[in-house]
């Protein structure tokens, strides 16, 4: 159901995640210069926009709209994005001995993943913005989301990917009529190509969080979290983190939420997930400044998790310090064996980014670092199915 009036958004200035510089908001910008980090959006809260006017407003991530940083409605490029389903998991729960175990599952979003939401949003502000040509370096799921959203706006897309990406996810961007160009390594190398590609600035750069509106479209995932829990928020999340854009726009819903007056405290413990074979965040929450001794990232059966230096890393760290959190690695050989357990169980194939939430999960049972009386929750962040080709079955 469309909403009965058109909202306004409260977008107001864009900010240095650092410190605190303001960015006009009308013109396009990308990170912010003065330090070098991400910038972010924020928000004047009026009256006037309360909870309980959710119930009428279409069941997409734009029902939030007053909350996002597109100016004009007219300008939305949707897929039917958002509202993903919230699952409980009682039979892996129940063998396992957790009382409350729920899974928010990315997987139904357009394009089978959460790059959705982010796509949908940046390339939603680049056409309001007059931006005709959008480039991305991808792991996968965000450059089949970016073909995708640019297909359907009209906008042209350059998608930057590693060979040895499934290709499943290859085949997707060219169907879109992205053009794809290939790589030898892991996204830090897609992204100096791009920078390369782009050295005239010819294309509107939407890696992650070098622009600031991918994380806006993330960030709807928290407002859902509440809403479909009756905004009474979990315990514990555990999040599936490479370039780390969901978990920060999660907590900044949370924050947003909190300073409306929609949620009471206490917040979530955020929990952090990454695989050995590419651990950065991992590395900084438990060496610091020396996270880089001795740190050879490798290829991951878990695309989305081989991010090796996160543009977005001393905003991850606040998270879990703010949230009282914690940063966790997997093997890959617990991943894979977490895909199958949840497949069988649950008769779900979730992506190997999704199932490293499970495997954390239980290594932190063992530790005795949550309680298994608590609502905890794992976030699922795509579609098990585009990477099957690489799965040991």
């Amino acid at each position: 159901m469309i909403a009965l009036s058109a909202p306004l958004s409260y977008a107001a200035f864009l900010e240095c995640s650092r410190c605190k510089k303001e960015y006009g908001f009308s013109q396009i910008q990308t990170y912010a210069t003065c330090c070098n980090r991400p910038l972010l959006v924020r928000y004047e809260y009026m009256p006037g926009f309360f909870r309980e006017d959710l119930h009428f407003r279409e069941t997409n991530m734009w029902r939030y709209f007053e909350m996002l940083p597109v100016s004009d409605r007219k300008h939305i490029i949707t897929l039917g994005e958002g509202m993903t389903p919230m699952l409980i998991l009682e039979n892996l729960g129940g063998k396992n001995g957790f009382a409350d175990l729920l899974m928010k599952d990315e997987s139904q979003n357009p394009t089978g993943s959460f790059k959705a939401r982010g796509l949908s949003m940046a390339v939603s502000k680049a056409k309001e913005m007059g931006i005709k040509s959008c480039i991305v370096p991808t792991a996968g799921n965000a450059g089949g989301a970016l073909a995708a959203y640019c297909a359907k706006g009209n906008l042209d897309a350059v998608v930057v990917m590693p060979r040895h990406t499934p290709d499943v996810f290859k085949q997707e961007c060219k169907l879109y009529g992205a053009e794809l160009i290939l790589v030898d390594g892991l996204i830090n190398d897609c992204a100096r190509k791009v920078a390369e590609i782009n050295q005239n600035g010819q294309y509107f750069d939407i890696s992650t969080l070098k622009e600031p509106y991918r994380l806006e479209g993330k960030k709807t995932m928290g407002y859902e979290i509440a809403e479909q829990l009756k905004w009474q928020l979990p315990d514990v999340i555990l999040y599936p983190a490479g370039g780390g854009t969901g978990l920060i726009a999660i907590w900044k819903a949370f924050r947003e939420m909190m300073m409306m007056g929609w949620i009471d405290g206490p917040l979530p413990r955020m929990i952090a997930v990454q695989t050995d074979a590419c651990d950065p965040l991992v590395r900084a929450y438990n060496h610091g400044e020396n996270w880089q001794q001795g740190f050879v990232p490798k290829p991951s059966i878990a695309n989305g998790l081989a991010v090796p230096f996160p543009f977005g890393m001393d905003l991850m760290l606040q998270v879990l310090e703010d949230s009282g959190g914690m940063a966790i690695s997997v093997s890959e050989k617990e991943i894979i064996d977490a895909v199958k357990e949840i497949a069988k169980s649950e008769g779900l194939i979730i992506s190997p980014e999704g199932a490293a939430t499970w495997a954390a999960l239980q290594q932190l049972k063992k530790r005795n670092l949550v309680d298994p009386f608590e609502k905890i929750l794992l976030l699922n962040t795509g579609s098990g199915y585009k990477y099957l080709q690489n799965l040991e079955i």
